[in-house]
C-alpha cells in the first residue's frame, strides 16, 4: 500500500530524524568502546613497562626515554617528568628483592583494563597491573589496581595522571613513597 506524505507530515518526520542523533548523543553510555579502551591501556602500559624495565640492570644501555605519544595518546609534560624521575630512581636503587640478594634479571608488566568511563572531557581507565620480576631462580609476582586519568583536548587524548587504587600497596615498579 502506497503512502502519500503531505509537506507538513514529511517535514515533521524529517525533523524527528534530524533531532534523534543529538538526543541520542546526550543519553549515550559514558563507557568507552573497546578500541579506545585498548588504545588508552597500551599507552598506560608503556609507562609501567618502562618502570619495570628500569629495575633490571642493562650494562652499557640506557633505558628509553618517556615517549611523548603512544598510539595517538599524548603523555602530558607533568606525567612525563614524574615518569622520568621514577625511572631514574628505580635505576639507581637496590635492584634485588632483598638487599644483597640476587639482582633482577627480567621484568614484564601487563595491564588488563577493567573499565574506561568518560565524564565530560575526562576519562578514567581502571585496570589491573600484573608485574613479574625475575631474579636468580625466583620471581616476584604482583597484581595492583590502578586508575589512569586522561583528558580530551579537541580530538587528542592526553594522559594526565595515575594512581594506585589499593590502599597500602607499594608496586615493585613504583619509586619509594613520597618521591613521586
Amino acid at each position: 500500500m502506497a503512502r502519500h506524505w503531505t509537506r507538513a507530515g514529511l517535514a515533521a518526520v524529517m525533523a524527528c530524524c534530524l533531532a534523534a542523533p543529538s538526543s541520542a548523543a546526550r543519553h549515550a553510555s559514558p563507557v568507552l568502546d573497546a578500541d579506545t579502551t585498548r588504545q588508552l591501556t597500551v599507552a598506560a602500559n608503556t609507562l609501567l613497562q618502562h618502570r619495570s624495565e628500569a629495575l633490571v640492570e642493562k650494562r652499557g644501555h640506557r633505558h628509553p626515554e618517556t615517549p611523548a605519544e603512544v598510539l595517538g595518546v599524548r603523555i602530558s609534560p607533568r606525567v612525563a617528568r614524574v615518569q622520568e624521575r621514577a625511572v631514574h630512581e628505580l635505576e639507581n636503587r637496590n635492584r634485588a628483592p632483598v638487599a644483597g640478594g640476587p639482582a633482577y634479571t627480567g621484568a614484564r608488566t601487563r595491564l588488563d583494563a577493567r573499565k574506561a568511563v568518560r565524564t565530560g572531557d575526562r576519562i578514567a581507565l581502571e585496570a589491573v597491573e600484573h608485574t613479574v620480576v625475575r631474579y636468580g631462580s625466583g620471581k616476584v609476582t604482583q597484581s595492583v589496581r590502578r586508575r589512569f586519568e586522561f583528558k580530551e583536548r579537541g580530538e587528542q587524548l592526553v594522559l594526565v595522571g595515575e594512581r594506585v587504587l589499593d590502599p597500602g600497596t607499594h608496586p615493585v615498579n613504583d619509586p619509594a613513597p613520597g618521591s613521586r
